[in-house]
């Protein structure tokens, strides 16, 4: 605060926008400990996430480099001050952390700690964290903190704003963990459906088949000819679930690249041609990526399943400051209209709610007899 109080509330304001802007815990956490030293001008910063066995389920530090960082070695235990801010719960400031009753020691390849500045994150009168600064960028005579009350306040207000973008990225993730097992269990009960009629068919075939080995050779090749048809299909079947169930990684092969290799599979697994085009996308934010693989994924299954289409393309391209994903198929066609009337809603609302929860928008124009559009755009890109 010392630059005065309108680049202070700036600096605050920043800080708050920052954190606010991720979904992902981890993303959270790192933004948090930044802002933080940033912020108070502090030579390190730390914030420890407690686990249920004396150690820490998550640890993020800012101001130490990787080597670093690999040479100190194994996270920390809940010992002298981290303990104390997680179990007493109240706000630690020290001239010289190391002088403390409570300090403990740290690795050899630790970074020396002078004064310190610690305080607990709380959810309600829970402590989800330790968040703590250390080595002020400022004059102090010796055995004195650097951090001032004003600055415990400061962080204190950060702690507060950093519970609630934690615990907001927490239900986040834990309600992409429900969605993700709600679509594993309708793929389970698709996969059952459809490749179970399929082995059963097939049995039956081949047993007709054997039949009429001795007294019909000639039908007897022809169900032959069905059982590897069948067959044939029930490995379609399978390749496709697959292909849903395990999706290349998208932080490793990127939007395009999964999209593209997914499709070169389905259209290998299906009649239908099925094609992609992919250019001028750069990297986007993960949730806005997998949403947007999720929402190609439930709309290829219906167009080559329902709709009798010869050929789906899908696009991924740039519009302004957006990405388009589009969807289009030669099939069958329906009403939306009647579709939402009769409860049958082909993915649709899933869709929709992934876009919406992008910030993205979807439209779906279809018709009896002139195929399927569907646009996903989402911002970025």
């Amino acid at each position: 605060m010392s630059h005065g109080p309108r680049s202070g509330l700036t600096a605050v304001s920043s800080a708050l926008l920052a954190m606010s802007r991720h979904l992902e815990v981890r993303d959270v956490l790192k933004t948090i400990v930044a802002s933080a030293r940033e912020l108070l001008d502090a030579q390190y910063a730390a914030l420890g996430v407690p686990d249920d066995h004396g150690g820490f389920a998550q640890f993020v530090v800012d101001g130490v480099s990787d080597e670093q960082w690999k040479a100190i070695g194994p996270l920390p235990r809940q010992h002298g001050i981290l303990a104390a801010m997680l179990q007493e719960a109240t706000p630690e400031r020290l001239g010289d952390v190391r002088k403390d009753p409570r300090f403990g020691g740290w690795p050899a390849a630790h970074p020396d700690l002078v004064d310190f500045l610690g305080l607990p994150i709380r959810d309600g009168d829970e402590v989800i964290g330790a968040l703590f600064l250390a080595n002020k960028n400022c004059p102090k005579p010796e055995g004195t903190c650097g951090f001032t009350q004003d600055d415990e306040e400061l962080l204190g207000i950060l702690a507060q704003h950093a519970a609630i973008a934690l615990t907001n990225a927490r239900l986040y993730e834990r309600s992409r963990e429900l969605t993700i097992a709600e679509e594993r269990s309708r793929l389970a009960h698709e996969l059952h459906d459809a490749v179970s009629q399929k082995l059963f068919s097939l049995r039956l075939t081949a047993q007709a088949a054997t039949a009429l080995v001795d007294r019909d050779p000639a039908r007897a090749k022809d169900e032959l000819h069905q059982v590897a048809t069948l067959a044939a299909e029930a490995a379609d079947e399978l390749r496709a679930a697959v292909v849903e169930l395990r999706p290349a990684a998208l932080e490793e092969d990127g939007l395009v690249a999964t999209l593209r290799t997914q499709i070169q599979v389905l259209d290998r697994a299906h009649t239908a041609r099925v094609t992609f085009t992919g250019h001028g996308v750069k990297a986007l934010p993960a949730a806005h990526e997998e949403a947007l693989l999720r929402v190609a994924q439930e709309a290829l299954h219906n167009a080559l399943r329902h709709s009798g289409a010869e050929h789906v393309g899908v696009t991924l391209h740039r519009r302004d400051a957006g990405t388009v994903l589009r969807i289009t198929d030669d099939g069958s066609g329906f009403d939306p209209r009647t579709v939402r009337r009769a409860g049958r809603h082909l993915g649709l609302v899933s869709m929709r709610d992934r876009a919406n929860g992008t910030g993205g928008r979807l439209t779906v124009r279809s018709a009896p007899g002139e195929g399927t559009t569907i646009e996903m755009e989402v911002p970025g890109g």
